[in-house]
């Protein structure tokens, strides 16, 4: 049986949540401030981490920074209000898995769940050590990345989209596929997450390097290759 750590300060939200998780067969514990989430996380064992932005004491981004410090591996969901382009990058950059914006459906949210918790419990035995692309390499065991022999440092959710994209390099990638594969998530057109984060990578992984790597095929998407 899971268990999930909730951290929210709407008592009304908390109960939704923990009798929702609860009638699916979820354990769960809750805490009702940033600090005290920390402490129940730093004490108990959880598979998975349900936290509010708006927090008293610890706002969520900066908790998921602190827990992300005491296990860099569990899945983290953020459960806000908040739901502008800029809120999503700031929740991704510090490390959280998913974002959903309330209100929630509650199937939507259970499903995502499922998705991060067979993720974070899947088998990394037989996994090679490192990918590498022309004189790209990531080391897949330290999660870190370097070109032509020089560190690029990357954020948790540059990195996954990096390793996306090394795994299926030289081939176009919508994204519609990115949304749901990287971030677990439908991709909303009137948002542009995708192509800030895109970008971030080229800065860090293209600019100073040649050939370029990632390109963007116009209406389809973008591709990672040294073929163009």
């Amino acid at each position: 049986m899971y268990k999930i750590l909730i951290i929210e300060d709407e008592s009304r939200v908390a109960s939704l949540l923990q009798n929702g998780l609860e009638e699916n067969s979820y354990q769960t514990m809750v805490a009702y401030d940033g600090l005290m989430g920390l402490r129940l996380f730093q004490a108990h064992s959880f598979d998975l981490v349900i936290s509010d932005v708006v927090l008293p004491k610890m706002d969520g981004f900066e908790l998921c920074k602190e827990i992300r410090k005491l296990n860099p591996h569990i899945p983290i969901l953020m459960l806000t209000a908040l739901g502008t382009t800029d809120d999503k990058l700031d929740g991704f950059d510090a490390g959280a898995d998913d974002y959903m914006v309330k209100p929630f459906d509650f199937r939507e949210l259970n499903a995502r769940l499922k998705v991060l918790l067979k993720r974070g419990n899947g088998n990394t035995q037989d996994l090679p050590q490192e990918l590498v692309y022309a004189d790209l390499h990531i080391d897949l065991q330290k999660k870190n990345a370097e070109r032509n022999g020089i560190p690029v440092k990357l954020s948790p959710k540059e990195y996954n989209l990096l390793l996306y994209m090394v795994e299926n390099a030289d081939r176009v990638l919508s994204r519609v596929e990115i949304a749901e594969k990287v971030w677990n998530t439908h991709f909303d057109t009137g948002t542009n997450f995708i192509d800030v984060y895109i970008n971030y990578l080229r800065k860090k992984i293209d600019r100073d390097f040649e050939p370029k790597l990632i390109h963007t095929k116009a209406g389809m998407g973008f591709i990672l290759t040294d073929k163009l």
